[in-house]
């Protein structure tokens, strides 16, 4: 039976804990506000995740795998968000991505935004995590495999800026599982403990659905509690009235509330669920000919084995970066970098190479499963051209839940376009003649006819710019023509990124607040901005100081 239906009040309510929602969770409490956050998925620490792939395991519990027409998109679903679940990759938007000019054929980032004036931002959160560039020592097997098979291509390889304390770090490889020994730097471990210090309460299990007006000018907003076991099941209701409230449950969940909404609160931008990036993504696997291994790349783990070692080691750690390159033309610039993907995902999607048809089950893969020590995984970053549209939204959350954890069906619509097939035809053509170059392997394609396209960093469903047909909030995170609303996620950004976003998601964040902070003050919040980063860290804020004045239109 459902428990009563219950009402509150705050300051401040913030939709999801992962960057976006913790950034802001975190400066407003530190600031005065009162602020709630709703999450949806459970709060898990680290004793419990998991290393398996049990049904109720940590595995199932903190992901959120959507299924679209065209495209699927993997997630987080828990307290932390995709910082929990994401490889803690950390790089830098190159410099051509902001003045990208995509599928509306101007610019799509707003005027007020470059790699430059972002960079202090990028500072801030880099110095909070802390941010680090990996050193060739703390290299994976697989990343060093596929450094030597870049080198023996004539391509450069470059170790990866992660969030990951090398010194916990066990080579594990259960990234995505979340990190049991807190060596992967999540919002755990930063952003969220420093905003509940400043009060800031953070209410697991919560589905937001809706957002209604108060009489008093602030909004209402209207949540369901989920069953911890079964996602399908609501335990209760309720609503809590906020004067100002911040959108960050992702880009596949915030764009559905907004739909939701437009009854209570009226016509929404033309933008909103609109405008969707994948962020151009693309996976290759590899299977590896250990003779090859050794004698091309001279590779030796110190016992006569050249590589055997899929499992071992951490997220993505090594990447080529050599088409990011602003004098290409858009949709040729791509990353490739090396990723680990765990037999539950790994071995689901990849097909037997040169093998005529379907080929992602039956003998012959069950023959390729047996060599999955033997694989590399190169993950594909490019070009896309925002093609996805929401459809109307499902009766409750971003998508009807078809198991007990983890798979929904979503209204994603995804139709590749031929820029989009160019881009992807492009970097995989590159994978090949890094991995199969002189027999080192043979690479399998990895299939559609499942889940269609997918993608683990959903982008641009809500997104910031100038123009207010073709984006949804302004360049201060502000959804257009609804005042004391924003959003902080993903879905803000404008486009594909050719790079892991969650350090341009965290950025953006960052660079929002002082606005954010602004506006909650114009609505009557006694909150102030200036609290150093969650370690007390103060460096990268000098940088900042100068773009204050911009943002907070003082």
């Amino acid at each position: 039976m459902n428990s009563p239906h219950t009402s509150e009040r705050t300051d401040v309510l913030v939709v999801g804990s992962g960057f976006g929602g913790a950034i802001a969770a975190y400066h407003l409490a530190a600031g005065g506000a009162k602020v709630t956050v709703l999450e949806r998925g459970p709060w898990l620490e680290s004793q419990d995740f998991e290393h398996d792939f049990l049904l109720g395991s940590s595995y199932t519990r903190i992901f959120d795998f959507v299924v679209g027409d065209g495209m699927s998109l993997l997630g987080g679903n828990c307290v932390g968000g995709g910082s929990v679940v994401y490889f803690a990759a950390m790089p830098r938007a190159p410099r051509f991505v902001f003045e990208r000019t995509g599928s509306i054929g101007r610019r799509m980032w707003p005027s007020s935004l470059t790699r430059d004036t972002l960079d202090p931002w990028y500072d801030m959160v880099s110095e909070a995590l802390p941010v680090t560039t990996q050193d060739w020592n703390d290299v994976s097997y697989a990343g060093g495999l596929f450094a030597a098979a870049c080198d023996h291509a004539g391509r450069t390889a470059n170790p990866v800026p992660t969030a990951v304390d090398n010194s916990k770090c066990t080579n594990c490889n259960w990234m995505m599982a979340g990190c049991r020994f807190d060596a992967k730097r999540s919002l755990l471990l930063n952003y969220l403990p420093a905003a509940r210090a400043y009060g800031a309460e953070i209410r697991p299990l919560h589905e937001v659905q809706k957002l209604s007006r108060t009489d008093d000018g602030g909004y209402r907003v209207h949540y369901a509690t989920v069953d911890e076991s079964d996602y399908r099941v609501h335990t209760g209701s309720g609503t809590i009235d906020a004067k100002l409230v911040v959108l960050a449950a992702g880009a596949g969940a915030t764009p559905t509330i907004l739909q939701r909404s437009e009854a209570d609160l009226g016509t929404m931008p033309h933008a909103v669920g609109r405008y969707f990036s994948g962020n151009g993504e693309r996976l290759n696997t590899a299977v590896i000919d250990e003779e090859k291994a050794r004698d091309l790349l001279g590779l030796d783990r110190g016992d006569n084995t050249a590589y055997l070692a899929n499992q071992i080691g951490k997220g993505p750690v090594v990447a080529s970066w050599d088409n990011l390159d602003g004098n290409l033309p858009e949709h040729s610039r791509y990353s490739l970098e090396q990723l680990y993907f765990p037999p539950g995902f790994g071995t689901i999607l990849a097909q037997v190479p040169d093998a005529e048809g379907p080929s992602w089950f039956g003998p012959r893969k069950k023959e390729l499963v047996k060599q999955w020590q033997s694989w590399l995984t190169i993950f594909t970053m490019v070009e896309d051209d925002n093609e996805g549209v929401f459809g109307p939204p499902p009766p409750t959350g971003n998508a009807v839940r078809i198991s007990q954890q983890m798979l929904g069906r979503g209204s994603l619509q995804y139709r590749p376009t031929a820029n989009t097939q160019r881009a992807w035809a492009e970097s995989d053509a590159a994978v090949k003649n890094i991995l199969e170059r002189d027999g080192l392997s043979r690479v399998m394609p990895w299939t559609n006819d499942v889940v269609g396209a997918y993608t683990v960093h959903p982008l641009a469903s809500c997104r910031i710019g100038d123009d207010p047909h073709t984006s949804a909030l302004d360049d201060r995170h502000e959804l257009r023509g609804h005042p004391g609303i924003f959003v902080t996620d993903g879905s803000a950004v404008p486009g594909a990124l050719t790079v892991n976003p969650a350090l341009t998601i965290s950025a953006l964040a960052e660079r929002a607040m002082p606005g954010i902070v602004q506006a909650a003050r114009d609505r009557g919040i006694d909150v102030t901005y200036g609290a150093p980063t969650p370690d007390g860290g103060t460096a990268a804020r000098a940088g900042t100081r100068r773009q204050l004045p911009y943002l907070t239109g003082n």
